[in-house]
């Protein structure tokens, strides 16, 4: 559970807003991980793009690894993945 405040979907306004919509659509749930920076849009935007890049870019590692790796950090850190 994150203790940085965040701005939910519901109460979201203005660019915060319309990152939102951009990044998930109209009425689905926002990850957790990209909501704590939503008092800064700005730095929103740019995580998700930099995720997308890592994820979803060209790399030597296949989809299921880089989704691997992303899990064990999860469990080691205690965060829900």
């Amino acid at each position: 559970m994150s203790y940085i405040k965040m701005i939910e979907e519901n109460r979201a306004t203005g660019k915060l807003k319309e990152v939102y919509e951009s990044i998930s659509g109209k009425g689905r749930k926002m990850a957790h991980i990209l909501k704590v920076q939503s008092l800064n849009p700005e730095a929103l935007k740019s995580h998700y793009q930099f995720y997308r890049s890592i994820m979803f870019g060209k790399s030597h590692l296949t989809r299921a690894q880089r989704e691997m790796i992303a899990t064990v950090v999860s469990v080691e850190n205690k965060c829900h993945y």
